[in-house]
């Protein structure tokens, strides 16, 4: 059976909504996303966050957002803005405590991340990235049947149980006919910075070997970077992408190559 899909606010136009997924947890999505957030932005696009990882999020901190809340007016949210523009929308950004735990059964979940997109004055969007939170659950169910999605990139990390997960991520895509962008491998390996040399300390990536059974791309393989870490501990995520041009430029092209070209 064919589930309608959710429209947005009247006023909102969003030209493509891309969800990042994982199979598993602490493999960095909500970073990937971050990073991708920040690398579409940079290229001059307009881009928006909507973080459906409601028990779990983390998108409001690596963006400095701790202690913003969005409003409503008129029984419709505001999203909070990052420093250079990027629409969150979060639970983080409306509960009273940010390490305050929403307890709540799988339905409600589902109903409040259908809201962030229906309720939510997103405004003219190039890009709607959705975190979604690890797995192949209620949300990210819901998120497929009931929102338009354009594509899905999977990020994973080295592992051989990782690759495994992904498989489940990436089939789950499949039954629901939504096309995959591609993989990003997350932690891929440590690129010395006195002698260059790459260090794979999670063990060699067979990611390469996955995404051709599979018949899907790797986007990117990224690696290990403490200042990335460091930078989205202290909520300036923003501040990598200045720094790190040529990464966040890969990965942006990338991404543009699959989902195809918006005009700005």
């Amino acid at each position: 059976m064919q589930i309608k899909k959710e429209k947005p606010q009247e006023g909102t136009n969003i030209k493509k909504i891309v969800a990042i997924m994982s199979g598993k947890g602490g493999v960095g999505k909500s970073s990937v996303t971050s990073l991708i957030a920040v690398s579409l932005q940079n290229k001059g696009y307009k881009v928006g966050i909507l973080d459906a990882d409601i028990t779990g999020p983390s998108i409001p901190k690596v963006f400095g957002l701790g202690g913003k809340r969005a409003i409503s007016i008129e029984e419709v949210i505001q999203p909070v803005e990052t420093v250079t523009g990027i629409k969150v929308m979060s639970i983080n950004l409306m509960i009273g405590k940010e390490d305050d735990p929403v307890i709540w059964r799988g339905p409600l979940i589902a109903s409040i991340v259908k809201q962030f997109y229906t309720d939510v004055a997103w405004g003219e969007l190039d890009y709607l990235l959705i975190d979604l939170p690890p797995g192949t659950g209620d949300v990210p169910l819901t998120i497929m049947q009931s929102l338009p999605v354009d594509g899905i990139v999977v990020v994973s990390s080295p592992q051989d149980l990782v690759q495994l997960i992904v498989k489940k991520s990436v089939n789950m895509a499949k039954m629901m006919s939504i096309p995959i962008y591609g993989l990003v491998e997350n932690m891929s390996y440590f690129e010395c910075p006195d002698c260059n040399k790459k260090h794979y300390i999670f063990g060699n990536s067979n990611i390469e070997e996955t995404a051709k059974n599979m018949n899907i791309d790797v986007l990117e393989k990224l690696p290990i970077n403490p200042d990335f870490v460091t930078l989205c501990d202290e909520g300036r995520v923003e501040v990598f992408g200045k720094t790190y041009f040529g990464l966040c430029e890969s990965l942006a092209k990338k991404v543009e190559e699959k989902i195809g070209g918006i005009e700005k």
